[in-house]
């Protein structure tokens, strides 16, 4: 191992929706964390690894977004969230290129002063705005707090991630690896599977149903001898209205969750699927503590 090797744990934070899974999926060449344009998909800290050996290995921490809890599984995300600053060798925190600074980012600059942690300031989604507009919001951050870098950058183009990359290397310690070099989550796969089926329902629903729902895996079982896995997951939404229209029209919408999730996991798992869905309903699942801890949203486990 040479002696230069860095490794370290860099978190991602921001609002909700500003691209920090889309982002992290970039920065590591794979997708490991759900991505879509509603607000709170991400739920939980999922730690994705990037090994370059000779430079050395990033571990990335995508938070929940921050934001104004309304429940207590948005408690347990702010709390996620807010927990990884301390305990990170660097944040990444996202913003959207604008001039304006919001209540939302006002409370996340007062998190940082507390973290004494290195920050990076990257202003997403540049490839949205005129070029000459970018160096304004860099002087619009740069008065309200002491960044370690500034970088422009567009995660969903891959513009300027090498950039990041290496200044991220910069700033990490020494170290050996934490991980196996093939390593790519620590997230199991049950948990991914769980999650593809989610963001699938996620981007076939309605604006008001997808916050309301979980999805847990009851079986997952590779047949012996044959390259094929059998899935069963059951949705889980907070309404029976809900239920209708998570099944849909004769199970129009089921069917269209579950043939693009299946995809997806075929690709994850190099095999076939045979995957069955159910929908459930569990009344304000989202404030109970014991439905939370049957999700995995666990406070204590923080």
């Amino acid at each position: 191992m040479n002696e230069n090797f860095k490794s370290g744990f860099v978190t991602i934070i921001g609002r909700p929706n500003v691209g920090k899974s889309t982002l992290m999926n970039h920065l590591i060449g794979q997708k490991i964390a759900i991505t879509s344009n509603k607000p709170q998909t991400t739920r939980k800290r999922i730690q994705t690894v990037y090994t370059d050996t000779e430079r050395g290995q990033i571990v990335f921490v995508d938070t929940p977004g921050i934001h104004q809890a309304k429940n207590r599984l948005g408690e347990y995300m702010v709390t996620a969230a807010e927990r990884t600053l301390g305990e990170v060798d660097l944040i990444l925190w996202l913003v959207e290129p604008s001039n304006y600074i919001g209540a939302g980012e006002q409370h996340i600059i007062g998190q940082l002063k507390h973290a004494k942690t290195p920050v990076i300031l990257v202003i997403n989604k540049v490839d949205t705005v005129e070029r000459e507009k970018v160096l304004s919001y860099i002087d619009t951050y740069r008065k309200v707090y002491e960044f370690a870098e500034i970088v422009p950058a567009s995660a969903l183009r891959g513009q300027n991630l090498d950039t990041l990359t290496d200044l991220i290397f910069q700033y990490l310690p020494c170290g050996p690896m934490l991980y196996d070099e093939d390593t790519v989550t620590d997230q199991p796969e049950r948990a991914v599977v769980a999650e593809i089926i989610r963001e699938k329902a996620l981007h076939a629903l309605e604006e008001e149903v997808p916050h309301g729902i979980a999805v847990y895996i009851d079986r997952m079982k590779e047949r012996k001898g044959q390259k094929l896995t059998d899935i069963d997951a059951t949705i889980v939404c907070e309404r029976d209205s809900h239920k209708g229209i998570v099944i849909g029209k004769g199970g129009a919408m089921l069917k269209k969750i579950g043939t693009n999730a299946r995809y997806e996991i075929e690709q994850l798992l190099d095999m076939k699927v045979n995957l069955k869905l159910w929908v459930k309903v569990q009344k304000d699942w989202r404030d109970s503590d014991t439905m939370l801890k049957n999700f995995g949203y666990n406070k204590k486990e923080l």
